[in-house]
């Protein structure tokens, strides 16, 4: 049994900014590590069909309001962004280049920081010079990374993350595997705990 548990996650995801907020510290408290994956919802949900649920008629008000509780309940700072939903492709591959270059644990501090950025602060990920500026408060030299975010090997790097989560049946974020079973949202942590005490 591994004692890894593998986040899926897109920086446009409220609810996948929430269970960034906790995911370490429950890893924690098993004696698990958590290894971030960073995915793109868009390219998901074209193979599902999916959208965005805060744009599903009907539904999309009731997740307005579900957000904002959720982040009371769970004493989370949270501000609903605009503009909402947004690309986090930037991102994504940012985080991709810090871990290979300074290791994980500085590339999930960093993926903590570019989410507060967006759902605490409400500045808009999607544009380079705004990741450089959470990159640079990170400690890390903005203009390596961004020469790095726009090549290739990095793009293919991402897409390449994206269609492995796929085929372990990732549809969403934020998604959890830990020890072979699947969890899709955080509303699902209260069974993922439970899981890693039975496991323990």
């Amino acid at each position: 049994m591994t004692t890894l548990l593998d986040f899926f996650f897109d920086f446009s995801s409220p609810y996948g900014y929430f269970a960034a907020m906790r995911i370490d510290e429950l890893a924690a408290k098993y004696g698990r590590e958590v290894e971030w994956h960073p995915i793109l919802l868009g390219v998901v949900f074209k193979a599902t069909g999916a959208k965005p649920l805060p744009m599903v008629p009907i539904k999309g008000p009731y997740v307005l309001h579900d957000l904002e509780r959720s982040a009371r309940f769970h004493h989370i700072p949270f501000t609903f962004p605009a503009p909402f939903p947004l690309m986090t492709q930037i991102a994504a591959r940012a985080m991709l280049v810090i871990r290979a270059e300074h290791g994980a644990k500085r590339a999930t501090a960093f993926a903590k920081a570019v989410y507060q950025a967006y759902f605490i602060h409400g500045i808009d990920i999607s544009a380079l010079e705004n990741v450089l500026r959470i990159v640079t408060d990170q400690g890390f030299h903005a203009s390596g990374i961004s020469d790095a975010v726009n090549t290739p090997q990095i793009k293919e790097q991402l897409k390449t993350e994206i269609e492995a989560a796929m085929r372990l049946g990732v549809f969403g974020a934020p998604f959890i595997i830990a020890d072979g079973e699947p969890f899709w949202g955080f509303d699902r942590f209260d069974q993922l705990e439970a899981l890693l005490q039975q496991n323990k």
